[in-house]
């Protein structure tokens, strides 16, 4: 299924549940693994300097600065590097939302792997909290390929994976995201939970409906998850669908559970937003800083699968 798989690290504990999805999703499906550490910004004018984003010192920018950040990688590293050493380790100075993009088109890159940095136990986390938000947020909308943020220990990510949960809402970048995730199913023989979180509260703002009105945007739901999704199934068996009214991260992150998830795949809404305002949605903002088990966020189609209305004129 993946490839080339890059991840990007802080290098700090915050990175370290996303460092083992990491290195075993690499093993599992034999994949180049590109362990990849933005320096901090370079300083302007004729300085030769660095700003670290962990420290916030100025460290001198040469090639023996940029070797010893990366034997310390290295280092960092050195007990997942003993099951896995099909991996190169690449570090760069700049913003490091763009630096990840960059170094993602320059792999080839099928999978981005980041950190939620959400602990407020880690010290280091409070002094750039927001670069890497903004991170996440810009790499997420401006990525060609799947990105997958790990916030916490995956207990349930035993096969890399085996249990898919898919939160659509009839969207077209939720087309993407099921097609993604039914690709992977596919490609790994797991099980698909197909799920759609019904917002009343959205749907009518300040209304209480009552039970008829319910029914009638359930039954609604179903018609499109036929028409959107099930319909594109093809000789793929190993599904389930749900819908349910009420908060969507809530529900979605009840369904996971139930159905012992060891990957959700969900799609933000800011394809169209200029990439320094770009939004992962809060649904998945919120999802991420929940999930027991790695998020993918997805942003275009993997590949040339034939969208609902197509699939309905043949």
């Amino acid at each position: 299924m993946f490839k080339k798989i890059l991840f990007a690290t802080s290098a700090s504990p915050a990175c370290d549940n996303a460092a083992r999805v990491a290195f075993d999703l690499a093993r599992v499906h034999e994949a180049e693994l590109t362990v990849f550490h933005v320096l901090g910004i370079p300083s302007h004018g004729f300085s030769q300097g660095v700003q670290d984003y962990r420290s916030g010192n100025l460290e001198v920018l040469s090639s023996d600065y940029t070797d010893w950040v990366l034997e310390e990688l290295r280092h960092l590293y050195e007990k997942q590097l003993k099951t896995y050493t099909n991996c190169l380790f690449e570090v760069a100075t700049g913003i490091p939302s763009r630096e990840i993009l960059r170094m993602a088109r320059k792999i080839d890159a099928d999978c981005i792997i980041l950190g939620a940095h959400t602990s407020d136990e880690d010290v280091a986390i409070s002094k750039y909290r927001s670069i890497v938000g903004n991170t996440l947020r810009k790499v997420s909308k401006a990525a060609k390929c799947p990105v997958l943020i790990v916030n916490r220990p995956c207990m349930t990510c035993w096969n890399y994976f085996t249990h898919i949960v898919v939160g659509v809402d009839f969207s077209k970048p939720s087309d993407a995201a099921f097609q993604f995730a039914l690709q992977t199913a596919k490609d790994l023989q797991s099980s698909l939970h197909i799920f759609h979180a019904l917002d009343l509260n959205h749907l009518h703002p300040g209304i209480v409906p009552d039970q008829e009105t319910i029914e009638k945007a359930i039954a609604g739901a179903q018609k499109k998850l036929e028409y959107h999704y099930l319909s594109r199934l093809g000789d793929f068996e190993d599904a389930t669908y749900d819908i349910r009214e009420g908060v969507p991260f809530v529900e979605i992150l009840k369904f996971a559970r139930e159905k012992e998830a060891d990957l959700i795949v969900m799609a933000h809404h800011a394809k169209d937003a200029d990439l320094d305002e770009a939004d992962m949605g809060s649904t998945v903002e919120q999802v991420v800083l929940r999930s027991a088990c790695p998020v993918a966020n997805v942003n275009r189609s993997p590949g040339r699968e034939a969208s609902p209305e197509q699939t309905h004129k043949h």
